[in-house]
C-alpha cells in the first residue's frame, strides 16, 4: 500500500478536500486504484450532530456513517463509495483506546497519547485502507490522507505525531506528502510573498515531516523566480513546487495538476513510475470545457433556513450543477431565506420580504432541502404552496417532503392545523410523525440513516421513469420523522400519489402530484450519489423541466424522460454585479448576497 499526506499550513480554506481528490482523480486517471480518508481532529465522535453553520453539511454514507462533506468530494471525483471509518475523528481514536483500556487490554499499562494513541491512529489508518471502495476485490493501491485543519493546531499534535511516525515505519517509496500553503498576494506591493510558506514548511518540518511537493494556492499563477525561492527555503525540488491560483471552476484542479506533471512527482515518490500510465483525463477535460461554455441560465431557487452558509447544501448544490451541465445549462441559484417569505417577515421587514417573494416569483423551478427544526417552517410551507398553485417544478428532499405533504393537507384537505410532530407534539392532525424505532434521548447516530430500498408502487410515475423504470432504487437517507401512514389514503383520495414505499408498504418514501408537470418529494436525499458524469435522476428531472419556457410547463408540457436533449433556446438572466469568490476558496462559489452562481464545483 502507498500512501499520499495531504497537509495544509498558515490559514484553512485553502481546499485541501479539493487538492486531495485531485490528485486521487489524476492517479485514479494513471490507471491506479484509489481509497481516500479524512483525519478530523475535533473531539466530535462524528459529524452527525454538529451544525451547519460550525462544519457544513453533514455527508451520509451508504453504511449510514455521518461524516465530513470532504468526504462527499473524494465520492464525486472518484466516484467510489466509502465507509464511515474513513471519516477519522479525535473522538473516535480516543473512545476506541478507553474502550481498550477498560476491557484491561494494555495489561496495567499508564494509557498515554504515546505510544498508545499514536499507535491506534496507525493501526486505523493500516486497516481502513484496506477496504475496497471501487466495487472491486482487493485493497487499493494508493491511499490518500487529508488532515484536516492546519499545521500548528494544537488539536492536531497527536495525529502529526502519529504520521510522523508512519511515514518511518512504511519506508520511503511508499509515503508522499503534499503540503497545500497560501502564497498570498498583497495588493500593496502587487506581488507573491512566500514568507509564511516558509514558516509554514519550517514548522511541518520541525513536527517530523517533510513535505515532497508544495502546492501553492495563489490568486494567480506563480512565475519561476517564487518558484525557485520557494524550492530554496523549503527544500523542495524545484520541478515539485505547484501552483493552484483561482479558476473559472474547481474541476480545472486536476487539469491543472496534470498539466504541472504533478503525477510523475508524486509516482517517483512512491516508486510507481514504471507501473503507472500516462493520466487520462479525456472525459474529465471534455466535460470541463462544456461546462466553462454554458451560457444558458437556468434559475432554482433553494429555500432554506441556512442560506448565509452555501456549505450547509453542498451536496445538493454539486447535484443541482452536475445536472445542470449536463443539459447545457449554466446553474443560477437564488437563495430564498424561508423565515423571510413569513407574514411576520413582511410586518418587521417589508424590504427583505418583498425580496425573498421577487426571488421566489422569478425561480425556473424551486427546491426545500432538508433541515431540522421549526425556524422558517411557514416559510417553506408557502414557497411548496406556490410552486403547486403556479405548476413550477418543485423538489422537495427530506423535510422539504414533509413540507408538500403539510401544504397539501392544509390547502386541500383543509386541515388547517396538519403539521409534523417534530414541530408541535400536541397536534391534533400529524401529518408527520416520529418513527417509533428512534430515540428521543440520544441525538448522536439515531436517525434512520444510510442506503435503504425503496420500491416503486406505480410504474408510470415520473419518479421511476427518470429512474429508467427499475422496480426499486436504493437512496441514502437521514430522517427521524415520516409521513404519517394513516394519513395516506386521505390524501391519496385528495389527489397527492405516494408512488415510492419501503419493504414494509407503510414507510412513504417519494409523492407526486400527477396533475402538476413536475412536482416531486422524496424521503431519502438524493444528493448524496450525484457525480459529475452521473448526475442524480431526480435532479436531472427537476433541471430538465426548470428549463423548458414557463408556457410550456404551465401547460403540463414536461418531457422528463428526455432530460439531456437540447431544449428550445432561453434568455439568459443577467449576471448580477459585483460577484465575488467566496472565502478566496476552489469551491468556485460566488454570491452577492441572496443569488448564487455555481461555477462548476464537484
Amino acid at each position: 500500500m502507498k500512501y499520499v499526506l495531504v497537509t495544509g499550513g498558515v490559514v484553512s480554506g485553502l481546499g485541501k478536500g479539493v487538492t486531495a481528490s485531485s490528485i486521487g482523480l489524476i492517479l485514479k486517471a494513471c490507471g491506479l486504484r484509489v481509497t481516500s480518508i479524512k483525519i478530523d481532529p475535533y473531539l466530535n465522535t462524528d459529524a452527525g450532530t454538529m451544525s451547519p453553520f460550525e462544519h457544513g453539511e453533514v455527508f451520509v454514507l451508504d453504511d449510514g456513517g455521518e461524516v465530513d462533506l470532504d468526504l462527499g468530494n473524494y465520492e464525486r471525483f472518484l466516484d467510489i463509495k466509502l465507509t464511515r471509518d474513513n471519516n477519522i475523528t479525535t473522538g473516535k481514536i480516543y473512545q476506541s483506546v478507553i474502550e481498550k483500556e477498560r476491557r484491561g487490554d494494555y495489561l496495567g499499562k499508564t494509557v498515554q497519547v504515546v505510544p498508545h494513541i499514536t499507535d491506534a491512529i496507525q493501526e486505523w489508518i493500516e486497516r481502513v485502507a484496506k477496504i475496497p471502495v471501487d466495487g472491486k476485490e482487493g485493497p487499493a493501491d494508493v491511499c490518500v490522507i487529508e488532515l484536516g485543519g492546519t499545521i500548528g493546531d494544537i488539536e492536531s499534535m497527536p495525529f502529526i505525531e502519529a504520521l510522523g511516525q508512519f511515514s518511518y515505519r512504511v519506508g520511503p517509496g511508499n509515503f508522499c506528502l503534499v503540503h497545500v500553503s497560501l502564497v498570498p498576494i498583497l495588493h500593496v506591493v502587487g506581488e507573491p510573498k512566500t514568507k509564511p510558506t516558509q514558516h509554514s514548511v519550517r514548522q511541518l518540518r520541525g513536527l517530523g515531516l517533510t513535505p515532497n511537493l508544495l502546492a501553492c494556492r495563489s490568486s494567480k499563477e506563480l512565475d519561476d523566480n517564487v518558484k525557485a525561492k520557494l524550492a530554496q527555503f523549503c527544500h523542495v525540488p524545484l520541478s515539485n513546487i505547484l501552483t493552484l491560483h483561482d479558476v473559472p471552476n474547481i474541476w480545472h484542479i486536476p487539469l491543472l495538476l496534470k498539466d504541472q506533471k504533478a503525477h510523475e512527482a508524486i509516482l517517483k515518490a512512491l516508486n510507481l513510475l514504471g507501473v503507472a500510465a500516462e493520466p487520462n483525463l479525456k472525459e474529465w477535460t471534455a466535460r470541463t470545457k462544456i461546462y466553462d461554455r454554458c451560457d444558458e441560465t437556468v434559475r432554482i431557487a433553494m429555500v432554506g433556513k441556512y442560506t448565509g452558509l452555501s456549505d450547509a447544501y453542498l451536496s445538493v448544490l454539486k447535484a443541482l450543477l452536475h445536472a445542470s451541465v449536463a443539459r447545457n445549462r449554466k446553474l443560477s441559484v437564488d437563495w430564498v431565506p424561508a423565515g423571510d417569505l413569513e407574514e411576520v417577515t413582511y410586518k418587521e421587514d417589508p424590504e427583505a420580504y418583498k425580496a425573498a417573494w421577487n426571488l421566489l416569483k422569478g425561480a425556473d423551478g424551486v427546491l426545500v432541502p432538508g433541515g431540522f427544526g421549526d425556524r422558517g417552517v411557514q416559510g417553506k410551507i408557502l414557497a411548496a404552496k406556490y410552486a403547486r398553485e403556479h405548476n413550477v417544478p418543485f423538489l422537495g428532499i427530506c423535510l422539504g417532503m414533509q413540507i408538500a405533504v403539510i401544504e397539501y393537507a392544509r390547502s386541500v384537505l383543509g386541515l388547517h392545523d396538519a403539521t409534523s410532530t417534530e414541530f408541535n407534539p400536541e397536534t391534533k392532525t400529524p401529518c408527520v410523525i416520529f418513527m417509533p424505532e428512534g430515540s428521543k434521548t440520544h441525538m448522536g447516530a439515531t436517525m434512520r440513516l444510510g442506503s435503504r430500498r425503496t420500491y416503486f408502487e406505480v410504474a408510470d410515475s415520473k419518479s421511476a421513469k427518470l429512474y429508467g423504470n427499475v422496480s426499486f432504487i436504493d437512496e441514502r437517507h437521514r430522517h427521524r420523522y415520516e409521513v404519517n401512514p394513516d394519513m395516506v389514503s386521505q390524501l391519496e383520495t385528495a389527489g397527492l400519489s405516494f408512488v415510492g414505499k419501503d419493504e414494509t408498504g407503510r414507510r412513504m418514501e417519494i409523492v407526486e402530484l400527477p396533475s402538476h408537470p413536475f412536482y416531486i418529494g422524496v424521503q431519502f436525499h438524493p444528493e448524496f450519489k450525484s457525480r459529475p458524469g452521473k448526475p442524480s435522476a431526480l435532479f436531472s428531472g427537476l433541471i430538465a423541466a426548470a428549463s423548458e419556457p414557463r408556457w410550456k410547463v404551465s401547460n403540463g408540457y414536461s418531457k422528463l424522460t428526455a432530460w439531456n436533449r437540447h431544449s428550445p433556446k432561453l434568455k439568459a438572466h443577467q449576471n448580477v454585479k459585483g460577484f465575488k469568490a467566496s472565502n478566496g476558496s476552489l469551491n468556485g462559489v460566488y454570491t452577492n448576497g441572496n443569488g448564487v452562481y455555481v461555477d462548476g464545483s464537484c
